[in-house]
């Protein structure tokens, strides 16, 4: 599932930190004050809540689709085909 948002330089750079930080066993404390922090925070939580949206309507939707009426005059043939089988 791909949902995407751009983001400034400014928000690159502060994940860039947050990432490094974290990979060099540290904690992203600093990176909250970054001026750009709020923005990056409020662009995932904004992701975070279509993911979850998205999953939610693809739960209520059936796997199996939307299937049509017959018309009104091949429901009688059908019904006769399906006595006659059976």
């Amino acid at each position: 599932m791909r949902i995407s948002n751009s983001f400034s330089d400014g928000e690159v750079q502060v994940l860039e930190f947050i990432l490094q930080t974290l990979l060099r066993g540290g904690t992203p404390t600093m990176a909250v004050r970054n001026k750009d922090f709020v923005g990056v925070y409020r662009k995932v939580m904004s992701m975070k809540k279509r993911i979850a949206e998205k999953q939610a309507a693809e739960a209520q939707t059936s796997s199996v689709g939307t299937i049509a009426a017959a018309p009104a005059g091949e429901t009688g043939e059908a019904e006769e085909r399906a006595r006659k089988a059976g």
